[in-house]
């Protein structure tokens, strides 16, 4: 159980960062983009921050679980990764 809970831990703080990557990546690109862009861009850039910041939050509840808890709690976060997930990929069709 432990080490697959440590395996399920490492792949969601190396998501976690990837997706911190990637709004920094999107607020270089806002940043170029004309005035009206720029507001629809930030107002993305914003609702991506507040879901990844949603599975930030159901993260730390994972990692501190009990193993008794932890697997209830596993099925929250995934719902929530699954959210954030959509969320950036719709961003990234956006933004190109």
């Amino acid at each position: 159980m432990m080490d697959k809970r440590k395996a399920y831990e490492e792949k969601y703080d190396a998501q976690l960062k990837e997706w911190s990557a990637e709004i920094a990546l999107l607020n270089a690109k806002a940043d170029k983009a004309k005035a009206e862009a720029k507001i629809e861009y930030y107002k993305m850039i914003e609702t991506l921050q507040g879901k990844q910041d949603a599975a930030r939050t159901k993260f730390q509840e994972l990692r501190t679980a009990s193993d008794d808890a932890w697997e209830d709690l596993k099925t929250g976060a995934e719902n929530v990764w699954t959210e954030v997930k959509t969320a950036f990929q719709g961003a990234a069709s956006r933004f190109k």
